[in-house]
């Protein structure tokens, strides 16, 4: 698979997996706020925590394929319309 490929899989998914983790950070602070038992929102938070995190790095990942890509697969096109 190319880097550009990479790139182009990564950083929607990426996006997404933020969203997601978001949006149970969200309903885990609902779940504590109205007092919900403690095991019930701790693992809420942990799991919205783990998707948020997964997320960033995902979206990280993807931008070190757009480097990548940049660096080596855009010299080749331009030496090739030469």
């Amino acid at each position: 698979m190319t880097h550009k490929k990479k790139w182009l899989l990564l950083a929607p998914s990426g996006l997404l997996l933020i969203g997601a983790g978001a949006c149970l950070v969200g309903w885990a602070n609902t779940l504590k706020t109205r007092g919900g038992p403690p095991a019930k929102w701790i693992a809420a938070g942990t799991v919205a925590l783990a998707t948020l995190n997964a997320g960033v790095s995902v979206v990280g990942q993807s931008v070190i394929e757009r480097v990548l890509h940049e660096l080596r697969e855009q010299p080749v096109a331009k030496q090739a319309a030469k």
